[in-house]
C-alpha cells in the first residue's frame, strides 16, 4: 500500500477542495491539480472558472475528464504532489456523458488501470470525491448504478490510500486506513 495517498470525501460544499488546497500549500515541491470537470452549462463554467481563479498561481493544472491514469503517469515524479479534483465528476463523465452513450467497457478498463497504478506512483495523490450514498435512494436505474459505482470506487481508492478524510461542514475528520486487505 502506498503510504502517502489520501482520499478526501464529503458532501457537496463540505470543504473537500479547500482541504486539499491547504494541504498542497504546505507541500515543499511541485503541485499538479488534475481537473476532471467538463463545462456542460453556464453554472458549471462558472464553478470551473472560480476554481481556476482561486487556485494558487504556482499550481499546475492538467485537464483529464476521462484519461485519469494517463494524466497521473504524465505528471508523476518524485517531489510532486498531485490533487485529483474529482473522482465524482470523472465517473460521471464515463457513466453519464454529456454526449453519446455511457462507455461501460471503457470505464471498467480505466478504473482497473487507475487502481493498479496507484501503488506504483512516486507522487503522493490527494483524491477528492463526493460521498453521495447517504441521501435518498435515487429513483432511476442509471442514477442508482452511478451511486453504486461511486461507492465502490471510493472504497477501492481508499484501500490504496494511507489516510481517509471525511469533510463535514468545513471540518476534517482524518484517520489512517487499516491494512485489512492485500492490495
Amino acid at each position: 500500500m502506498t503510504q502517502a495517498h489520501e482520499l478526501i470525501v464529503g458532501g457537496q460544499r463540505s470543504g473537500k477542495s479547500g482541504r486539499a488546497e491547504r494541504l498542497a500549500l504546505r507541500w515543499p515541491g511541485r503541485v499538479v491539480v488534475i481537473a476532471t470537470a467538463l463545462a456542460a452549462d453556464e453554472e458549471m463554467r462558472a464553478r470551473i472558472a472560480h476554481h481556476r481563479a482561486t487556485r494558487p498561481a504556482h499550481f499546475e493544472t492538467v485537464e483529464a475528464p476521462l484519461a485519469l491514469g494517463a494524466a497521473l503517469r504524465q505528471v508523476d515524479r518524485d517531489g510532486t504532489l498531485v490533487v485529483v479534483d474529482c473522482l465524482t465528476l470523472w465517473l460521471c463523465n464515463w457513466l453519464m456523458p454529456l454526449h453519446g452513450a455511457p462507455d461501460a467497457d471503457g470505464w471498467h478498463a480505466e478504473r482497473e488501470a487507475l487502481l493498479a497504478l496507484l501503488p506504483r506512483l512516486a507522487s503522493p495523490v490527494l483524491f477528492i470525491s463526493n460521498e453521495v450514498g447517504w441521501g435518498v435512494s435515487p429513483l432511476g436505474r442509471d442514477v442508482r448504478h452511478y451511486v453504486d459505482e461511486l461507492g465502490r470506487l471510493n472504497q477501492d481508492v481508499a484501500r490504496r490510500c494511507a489516510r481517509l478524510t471525511l469533510m463535514v461542514a468545513g471540518q476534517a475528520w482524518t484517520r489512517a486506513i487499516e491494512d485489512d486487505i492485500d492490495v
